[in-house]
């Protein structure tokens, strides 16, 4: 049986930055990932948004993360040529009943650091962003866009050249944690099973990582957490939109709301909404429904009145990793061995992942330490 220091577990954007962070210390690496290719879930199926860190409670791991992670994430773009615009966002109200929520996001913020949040009127609002409707916004300046693809190929880049090793179309189909390592059983393209010992086995799987440590034997299952699935639709936008900042409304249950992003080619898209789907047994269904566009008309001409009918096509969908159910509080990330030293597990990466997962990949190096 083949023994490696350290297996990391899924090649996302989370993934790919732990991968690089221990072989940047020097750990022999390996990455399994089940699909053909780096980035074929989650992380290539969100808004692209460096989030400030307006929202998540203060002193949580969500907080704290993913303000180092967006400092450091705005770092690595510079360094690495990626591209990337702090283009900055107005979360607006619409109406007087939603003036407390801001008053209250904005005490969030600044509790958080984000000191560089404000308030301003609807007037000061409109000034930004003449097609906006709004009574007041919180003006995010350090909020921005990237390129995550080019983005998780630096991470691999630098992940290869310290000697990280990727193993593509290989899924992980269960194991055993033992008092020296983490046996793992994993599949490859041909069918053929292999077993690989691992000194440290960091689960990274995403929607997936409940399912993979649940195939673990010797794990406390009991602590395992249970995942659930809420789909997040987008549409894009016909022409071109009006706005050079990213318009988010007050947050929703399960979301931040179906808000207006763009990319760094100025194309504008909406969403996502949030979908509770079933806990899927196999490949998930990213179709994204034509229909279900009619809902987000009134959710936008709240804040944009001069949406044109029929201006939304369906442009792709994504799904939510979350490790609470529908009407329960959005948890917090999650980093669990399980009663095991060899074995790190990651929970619920959602939003803002994909912004703090330098901060992430820091954090796991440090608990892998201790």
């Amino acid at each position: 049986m083949d023994k490696i220091d350290c297996i990391v577990v899924g090649a996302g954007v989370v993934g790919l930055a732990v991968a690089r962070e221990l072989a940047l210390q020097g750990r022999e690496v390996l990455v399994i990932e089940k699909h053909a290719a780096i980035g074929m879930e989650t992380s290539s199926r969100n808004s692209e948004v460096i989030h400030a860190g307006l929202y998540y409670p203060t002193g949580s791991l969500k907080a704290r993360l993913c303000l180092q992670g967006r400092d450091a994430l705005y770092a690595y773009c510079e360094e690495k040529g990626i591209g990337h615009r702090r283009c900055g966002k107005l979360v607006v109200a619409t109406s007087e009943q939603q003036a407390p929520k801001l008053e209250a996001i904005l005490a969030q913020a600044h509790a958080n650091g984000c000191t560089e949040v404000s308030l301003i009127t609807g007037a000061q609002a409109r000034a930004l962003e003449p097609s906006l409707a709004c009574i007041a916004a919180l003006a995010s300046p350090n909020t921005g866009i990237i390129d995550t693809h080019a983005y998780m190929l630096a991470l691999q880049g630098d992940g290869e050249n310290a000697g990280a090793v990727f193993a593509m179309n290989s899924e992980v189909t269960g194991g055993q944690a033992t008092e020296s390592g983490v046996v793992i059983r994993v599949r490859g393209s041909d069918g053929e099973e292999t077993e690989l010992e691992a000194a440290t086995l960091v689960n990274c799987a995403g929607l997936w990582a409940p399912r993979l440590a649940a195939g673990v034997d010797g794990l406390d299952d009991g602590a395992i957490p249970r995942a659930y699935f809420a789909k997040g639709n987008y549409y894009s936008l016909a022409g071109k939109a009006p706005f050079s900042r990213l318009i988010y409304p007050v947050p929703e249950p399960g979301g931040l709301g179906v808000h207006l992003t763009l990319d760094l080619g100025g194309q504008a898209r909406f969403g996502p909404d949030v979908e509770w789907i079933d806990n899927p047994q196999g490949d998930i269904d990213y179709s994204v429904d034509a229909a279900r566009a009619h809902g987000f008309y009134r959710e936008i001409r709240a804040y944009w009145p001069d949406l044109a009918d029929d201006a939304l096509q369906p442009a792709y969908s994504g799904v939510r990793p979350k490790i609470t159910p529908p009407g329960a509080a959005a948890a917090d990330f999650l980093f669990a061995s399980h009663g095991n030293p060899h074995y790190l597990g990651l929970y619920g990466i959602e939003s803002p992942g994909l912004t703090a997962s330098l901060a992430i990949a820091a954090h796991v190096r440090g608990l892998l330490a201790a």
